[in-house]
């Protein structure tokens, strides 16, 4: 993640220079906002448990020297464009702690670019995860499955299958127990097609009705292959070939009952819905240590309180809890938990359907 970031970090620097000195503004503004969505968005997120780890450990320091080093350099790329907030940035982590650094961040030079730290391939790797993770959580919306419910599996085709790292990446962000690539995933998905009307109305006037009854009975994977390479669906309609571009028509994604897909540019995301007992009450304890975490917040526990955990009033919560007492215990800090008792903090909560009393005490 530190080699990636430096690595997109430079390539941005080179991309506003290049883009600054032929005076494309609107290209300049675009790297930097993309830049900025990746560093905060990504990295930071993916990097939170390095940040908050106990000690200074050199993963750590790795971690805040990385960023550190990122956002200095972002906000001299960047002082050109917006002045006011990079020169708030510069003295807040520059000043504060080197006094003999030049007094504003207009007066630093531009950014020199480290071509040793870019690295094509891992921005190109990382990208493919991103596009992935984008289609993977749409796909999660469409199935209406909560993002704290594991999924079994999902699969991937049409894209570069990628090393276990970014696989683990993907499942962590997907909260996927595997990740699967495969060349074909015809079996589980396909496509249909219709005439985008007020385009092909004019242009082909009483043939239209025959475009759309002949879209009706193609094979959608073999169409959708055919429309991803070469740009356009030729089809035979009375003896002459017509050619349809993606603009020209309504695509519709189809899929196997249990399954749910997603597709752009060429990449399709296929997830398995089927959840069996396991997958469900592990969704039931990633539920219950998230409404324990919310409690703990709003009785103004520090992060580092140790606490009791009661649960009252539904048995097979309490039967789940039970069953996964040292994963609850370890996420929520908690020392010990039986049945609510009078002290400390209680509520009421519906989790997947299920209502139950939860109560934490601060030890």
């Amino acid at each position: 993640m530190d080699r990636w970031l430096l690595s997109r970090l430079n390539s941005a620097v080179k991309a506003v220079d290049d883009h600054l000195a032929s005076y494309r503004i609107p290209e300049t503004c675009k790297v930097l906002q993309n830049f900025v969505d990746d560093m905060s968005n990504w990295y930071v997120r993916r990097c939170r448990n390095r940040f908050w780890a106990k000690g200074m450990e050199q993963d750590k320091i790795n971690a805040y020297m990385t960023l550190y080093t990122t956002l200095v350099t972002i906000a001299k790329a960047a002082a050109p464009m917006v002045p006011f907030i990079t020169e708030d940035i510069y003295q807040n982590l520059v000043r504060t702690v080197d006094k003999t650094a030049p007094e504003s961040i207009h007066l630093c030079s531009f950014p020199e670019v480290m071509e040793a730290w870019i690295n094509p391939e891992l921005e190109k790797d990382m990208a493919e995860v991103l596009d992935i993770v984008v289609l993977g959580r749409a796909a999660r919306n469409t199935s209406g499955i909560k993002n704290r419910q594991p999924i079994g599996k999902m699969f991937v085709s049409g894209a570069a299958e990628l090393n276990d790292y970014y696989k683990e990446i993907i499942e962590e962000e997907l909260n996927v127990k595997s990740v699967e690539f495969s060349d074909d995933v015809s079996d589980l998905t396909s496509y249909s097609f219709k005439p985008q009307l007020r385009i092909l109305g004019p242009k082909y006037g009483k043939l239209l009705g025959k475009i759309s009854k002949t879209l009706a009975q193609i094979d959608g994977n073999v169409a959708k292959k055919q429309l991803d390479s070469e740009g356009a669906l030729t089809i035979d309609v009375d003896g002459d070939k017509i050619s349809l571009v993606p603009e020209e028509l309504l695509i519709d994604m189809t899929q196997k009952e249990g399954y749910v897909s997603q597709a752009d540019r060429g990449v399709t995301v296929v997830l398995d819905t089927n959840l069996t007992d396991e997958l469900i009450e592990e969704g039931f304890v990633r539920e219950i240590i998230s409404k324990v975490q919310t409690m703990r917040k709003e009785a103004g526990f520090e992060v580092t309180d140790h606490i009791r955990l009661g649960v009252a009033g539904n048995d097979k919560i309490a039967g789940i809890m039970k069953n996964n007492e040292e994963t609850i215990k370890r996420d929520v800090l908690c020392d010990t938990f039986g049945e609510t008792g009078d002290g400390g903090y209680s509520k009421e909560w519906n989790i997947n359907g299920e209502k139950v009393t939860l109560s934490v005490e601060r030890l």
